[in-house]
């Protein structure tokens, strides 16, 4: 089995298919690399693409110590497989989790991305929402550690955000949540303790978001309330970004409209290989709301 090794020692399982620029998926808390299946068959016919599992999620290691998991170690994770595969760039796919780490990849690493997609990141950004989201993060973590995935599973995936997908496609969604109900409890205690809880509030990284300049797109569901917002931030603060939101979506874009989602993207990184993505004119910032000055 095909493993990357860490900076720290963890273990971490990939695949990879298809030939050319190589192409990184990173999956979402509820997910795992499973989750990118279609992701692979679409992006892999074009790129070299990987898709991995993040410490705490089997058959990569499952740390023991809540302090082996954090932001920035997700981040240098994707990084750790980008090495071990002997790539010097790659585009940059995540959602949710991932797409925290994307982003957080983009502020620690930019100079080995070609692009960033971010997709689904906001959970818990919002200041005035942050205590609410710690604690449920604590309560998350607690619920997993007696062990029942299954039960946990069974309520997660009914989340405000997720119905969307159980509304759409039934069977999809009975995979999504029979994928959850087969991860590890205490990685995902883990996860949700030392990543979740503990990442830094996207208001907060204002400054360092400014600073990224590689071709960036932020991707969410309409539905997927604590990201619009934080879509919105991002959108504003990083010149070289675009924002797209999914008409009638919630979270999990990429398995709830894997077609479109794949056409979006795949978009997107058509116009960074082809050196058409732009930055964002100057002038769009402007003060005045229709450009006419007193």
């Amino acid at each position: 089995m095909p493993y990357a090794t860490t900076s720290d020692g963890v273990q971490l399982y990939f695949e990879e298919t298809g030939s050319g620029r190589p192409l990184i998926l990173v999956h979402e808390f509820a997910g795992d690399m499973r989750s990118f299946e279609q992701q692979m068959r679409h992006f892999g016919k074009r790129y070299r693409t990987v898709v991995y599992n993040a410490r705490g999620f089997p058959p990569s290691d499952v740390p023991t110590d809540v302090s082996s998991y954090s932001q920035a170690r997700a981040a240098d994770d994707i990084l750790a497989v980008l090495d071990h595969i002997g790539e010097k760039q790659a585009h940059v796919v995540g959602l949710s989790m991932g797409g925290f780490a994307t982003l957080h990849f983009g502020l620690r690493h930019q100079a080995r991305a070609l692009s960033l997609c971010i997709g689904g990141c906001g959970y818990g950004a919002e200041l005035e929402k942050r205590d609410s989201f710690r604690t449920e993060a604590d309560m998350i973590a607690k619920k997993l550690l007696k062990g029942d995935m299954p039960a946990f599973a069974e309520q997660y995936s009914l989340g405000p955000t997720r119905v969307q997908f159980q509304r759409k496609d039934p069977r999809g969604f009975a995979e999504f949540r029979r994928i959850l109900a087969e991860h590890s409890p205490l990685g995902s205690a883990n996860t949700q303790s030392g990543v979740q809880k503990e990442r830094p509030s996207l208001y907060d990284l204002v400054d360092e978001m400014k600073r990224i300049t590689v071709p960036t797109l932020i991707i969410t569901g309409d539905e997927d309330w604590p990201c619009l917002l934080p879509g919105l931030l991002m959108k504003q603060t990083i010149s070289s970004a675009a924002l797209c939101v999914m008409p009638n979506s919630g979270h999990a874009i990429n398995i709830e409209e894997p077609d479109e989602y794949n056409r979006i993207v795949g978009d997107f990184l058509s116009q960074v290989e082809s050196g058409r993505w732009p930055n964002r004119d100057p002038r769009a910032l402007r003060n005045s709301i229709t450009g006419i000055d007193n």
